[in-house]
C-alpha cells in the first residue's frame, strides 16, 4: 500500500454536484483538498436532464450563489433557456430554471476544479475508509493508494451498489457507461445502515428524427434571468469554448434555444399496459422505492388509469448536440417497448431512439445518521451529501455539499458548524427534513415544504446569505460589495417611495394597490435596478403577509432555538412514552424545535423535555459531574 506524501485537510469523494461544492467551498475557504472521483471525464456530469432550478430548487441555486457557490454561475455560463416558472403566480411560488448545455456544463466546471488553489483533483476508485479510534482518517483507493486527510466529505450519488435496469436486463453501474462503488461494504463494516432507493431516465432521440410541425414550441424568456448575483462578471476568452454566454454593455446576452411539447395517446398507454410483465418495476425485479414526484411513464400509466394523456418535454441537451431529452417519460421498459410507445406519441412518429431510458436502483444512508451539520454521529469528521443521504435532483445535492464542504472546513478551523435555519434558507429546510425526519423514498424540494416560503423567496437570497458566506470565508469581496450596494440602494429607494408624493400620498402607500405596479412610478424610479424594484415592490405589496410571517417566526424561535443542553438523558425523562425515548435517542435532535418535528413526537413529550431541562442538573442526578 502506498501512502501520498500529502495530508489533506478535506477530502472529497464523488465529483458530481454535491461533491464539486463541497471541494470548492473547502478550498476557497484556505483549507488543502482532495477530490476523488472514479472518472475525470465524468465532472460535473448530468446525469439525467441538462436543467439546472424549478420550483424551490430554483431557491436552493440562488441560496448556493448567494453563499458563495459555483452552480448558479456555471449555469449562467452554459444555459440555452432560461425560464422563470410560476411567474403569474405569487413571489413565494416561482422558481427560475434554465436548461443548460451538458457538456459545456460538465466542462466548464472541471476546468474550474482543475485551476482551483489549494484544490487536487485525481482519479481514483474508493475501496476502505480509514478509521483511527471513532475518527476519520483518511480512504485507500483500489489501486493501493492510501490518502490521509483530517476530514472526508462522502458524495456517492447513485454508484452506491448500483445496478441499472433496462426490462429483465441488468448491470452494474450507478449511470449507463460507468461502474458501481463497493464503498457499501466499508460503510457497513464500520456500523451505517444501508437501505435501497430508485431512480430512472428516459430514452433520448435523434433531432432530425423529430417532427416539430406537430409539436408546440416553448421558447425562453426575454430577457433571459440568470440565477448568479455574479453574473455581470461572466466573459468569454478567446480560447474558452464551454463558457457559452456573458455578459457585454449592461446585458446578459444568451443564444436560447427552443424546447418542445407533446402529450402521449391512448395507444402509447396500451403499449406499456401490455408490457408491464416485462418490467422490471412491475415484476418485483427492482427493491428500491422510486420517487414519488417524478414517476416513471409506468407508473403514470397506471397510478393514474384516468388520464387521457401525459404531458412530454422535448429539451435540447447542447447547441453542439442534435440529442434531446425527454422530460416526463423516464422508464426501464424494454429498448422495443420503448420504441413502440415513442413512436406513438405525435411527432414522433419516426424517432430514433439514442440511449435507451432505464432505472438505476442504488444505496443510501438514511440520514437521520447524521447531525445537522451532516457530520455522521458515529464518525467523527466523516460527513455525507447528496443522494446518498436519499435525496433525488442536482439541485439538493448541491445544496448538501456546499454545507458539507463548509463544515468539513471549519471543524479543521476550530471553529463551529454552520447551521442554516428553516425560516433563514430552503437548504436548512432541506437539511433539517433529512435529519430529523428521515426518508423512504427519493426526497424532493417543493415550496410546500417550506413553512416560511414568502421569506424565502429566488429574489431575496443574497440578503438572506450573503452575508453568512462573507462570515464563512466564502464569499468573494466582490460579492460581499455587490450585497452591500443593494442593500445600500434599497434603503435609499425605500426612502424616496416615503419622500416623492402623488396627490398628497405616498408612492409607498400607493404601490400596495393591486392596480400600480413599479412601472406605474414617477421617473426618478424607472432608473432604479430592477433586482431593487422588484424586492421593495414585493416588500410593499405583502407587508402585511411578511409582518405576520415574521412575528410567527419569532415566536418560534424562542422556544424552537433553545438548545438542548448535553447533560440531558432522554431514558431519565419522567413521563415519556417508550416510543418517544426511542425516537428522541436515535435522532438526538440539538433543539427543542427539532425535537417537536421528529414523526411520533408531541407537544406533551417536548414539554416534558423543557421541564426536565428547567429543573437542571442537580434535579436530573447530575449535580456532582
Amino acid at each position: 500500500m502506498f501512502e501520498y506524501p500529502k495530508i489533506y485537510d478535506v477530502l472529497v469523494i464523488g465529483a458530481g454536484h454535491a461533491g464539486l461544492e463541497a471541494a470548492l467551498a473547502a478550498s476557497r475557504m484556505g483549507c488543502e483538498t482532495l477530490l476523488l472521483t472514479m472518472n475525470l471525464d465524468t465532472i460535473g456530469q448530468m446525469s439525467c436532464n441538462p436543467a439546472i432550478g424549478g420550483l424551490a430548487k430554483g431557491q436552493i441555486v440562488r441560496e448556493i450563489d448567494a453563499l458563495g457557490g459555483e452552480m448558479g454561475l456555471n449555469t449562467d455560463a452554459t444555459g440555452i433557456q432560461f425560464r422563470m416558472l410560476n411567474a403569474s403566480k405569487g413571489p413565494s411560488v416561482r422558481g427560475p430554471r434554465a436548461q443548460c448545455d451538458k457538456k459545456a456544463y460538465q466542462f466548464r466546471m472541471k476546468a474550474t476544479c482543475e485551476r482551483q488553489e489549494r484544490l487536487d483533483v485525481k482519479q481514483g476508485h474508493i475501496a476502505e475508509l480509514l478509521v483511527e479510534g471513532d475518527r476519520i482518517a483518511g480512504v485507500s483507493t483500489q489501486l493501493g493508494v492510501t490518502y490521509h486527510a483530517r476530514t472526508v466529505v462522502v458524495t456517492t450519488g447513485t454508484f452506491l451498489q448500483g445496478l441499472m435496469h433496462v426490462g429483465l436486463r441488468n448491470t452494474p453501474g450507478g449511470r449507463m457507461g460507468d461502474t458501481a462503488s463497493g464503498l457499501s461494504a466499508s460503510l457497513l463494516k464500520h456500523g451505517f445502515e444501508l437501505r435501497r432507493l430508485k431512480t430512472g431516465t428516459p430514452p433520448r432521440l435523434l433531432k432530425k428524427s423529430i417532427n416539430f410541425s406537430k409539436l408546440e414550441l416553448q421558447e425562453g424568456d426575454q430577457p433571459p434571468r440568470p440565477f448568479s448575483y455574479l453574473v455581470d462578471t461572466l466573459r468569454k476568452a478567446p480560447d474558452d469554448i464551454f463558457t457559452l454566454n456573458e455578459w457585454k454593455d449592461g446585458l446578459f446576452h444568451v443564444e436560447q434555444l427552443a424546447c418542445a411539447i407533446t402529450y402521449t395517446t391512448a395507444q402509447t398507454h396500451e403499449i406499456v399496459r401490455s408490457n408491464l410483465d416485462k418490467s422490471p418495476l412491475y415484476c418485483g425485479r427492482i427493491e428500491g422505492i422510486g420517487p414519488r414526484y417524478c414517476p416513471s411513464l409506468e407508473d403514470k400509466v397506471v397510478r393514474f388509469a384516468e388520464k387521457e394523456r401525459h404531458q412530454l418535454f422535448l429539451e435540447p441537451e447542447g447547441r453542439h448536440t442534435d440529442e434531446y431529452y425527454i422530460n416526463g417519460c423516464s422508464t426501464s421498459l424494454p429498448f422495443e417497448v420503448q420504441l413502440a410507445f415513442i413512436r406513438s406519441v405525435p411527432g414522433l412518429e419516426k424517432a430514433e431512439i439514442m440511449r435507451a431510458g432505464y432505472a438505476v436502483e442504488y444505496d443510501f444512508s438514511p440520514p437521520t445518521q447524521l447531525q445537522v451539520s451532516l457530520e455522521t454521529k458515529r464518525i467523527g469528521g466523516l460527513f455525507f451529501a447528496g443522494q446518498l443521504n436519499g435525496t433525488s435532483g442536482y439541485e439538493e445535492a448541491a445544496g448538501q455539499g456546499l454545507i458539507a464542504g463548509i463544515n468539513a472546513a471549519r471543524q479543521v478551523q476550530g471553529r463551529p458548524p454552520l447551521i442554516l435555519r428553516r425560516d433563514q434558507a430552503y437548504i436548512g429546510v432541506l437539511i433539517d427534513d433529512l435529519v430529523t425526519k428521515g426518508t423512504e423514498e427519493p426526497y424532493r424540494m417543493f415550496t410546500s415544504r417550506a413553512e416560511h416560503r414568502l421569506s424565502l423567496r429566488h429574489d431575496n437570497a443574497d440578503l438572506r446569505l450573503t452575508a453568512v458566506g462573507t462570515e464563512v470565508g466564502l464569499a468573494s469581496p466582490a460579492r460581499t460589495a455587490k450585497w452591500q450596494a443593494k442593500e445600500q440602494a434599497i434603503d435609499e429607494t425605500r426612502r424616496l417611495l416615503q419622500t416623492i408624493k402623488q396627490d398628497g400620498q405616498p408612492w409607498a402607500h400607493l404601490l400596495k394597490r393591486p392596480d400600480v405596479s413599479w412601472s406605474s412610478l414617477p421617473a426618478p424610479f424607472s432608473a432604479v435596478d430592477p433586482e431593487v424594484a422588484l424586492q421593495l415592490e414585493t416588500e410593499i405589496k405583502y407587508d402585511g403577509y411578511l409582518r405576520r410571517e415574521q412575528a410567527h417566526i419569532e415566536r418560534n424561535r424562542a422556544d424552537g432555538d433553545r438548545t438542548i443542553p448535553d447533560w440531558l438523558n432522554f431514558d431519565e425523562v419522567p413521563g415519556l412514552k417508550a416510543e418517544a425515548r426511542l425516537k428522541l435517542k436515535k435522532i438526538q435532535p440539538r433543539t427543542f424545535g427539532q425535537a417537536a418535528r421528529i414523526s411520533g413526537i408531541n407537544p406533551t413529550d417536548v414539554a416534558l423535555l423543557q421541564v426536565h431541562t428547567k429543573r437542571g442538573k442537580t434535579a436530573a442526578g447530575l449535580g456532582s459531574k
